[in-house]
């Protein structure tokens, strides 16, 4: 199991615990982090099981992967241009 899996899993353990009735803080002290992360972690993952919370990690992934690969297309499409442009 990779360690963002089991992360994920915690994750949405905690999430049961709240849904099921757990006050934010309680769970907060109890997992060592503040409620505000808590917060953050139900508006991100709030209903989603396990495999859910690994398609979405695997969705970020890959759309910065494409991210960076298009910015890297842009640069080397701009870099040409300022050198044509550049009066010798």
């Amino acid at each position: 199991m990779t360690g963002g899996h089991r992360i994920q899993k915690q994750i949405i353990a905690v999430l049961r615990e709240h849904e099921a009735g757990a006050k934010a803080g309680d769970l907060a002290r109890k997992h060592g982090m503040s409620e505000a992360t808590l917060y953050n972690w139900k508006a991100k993952y709030g209903g989603m099981d396990v495999s859910d919370a690994k398609r979405l990690k695997a969705l970020e992934d890959e759309n910065a992967k494409l991210k960076k690969l298009l910015a890297d297309q842009m640069l080397e499409a701009s870099a040409p241009r300022e050198l044509l442009s550049k009066k010798w």
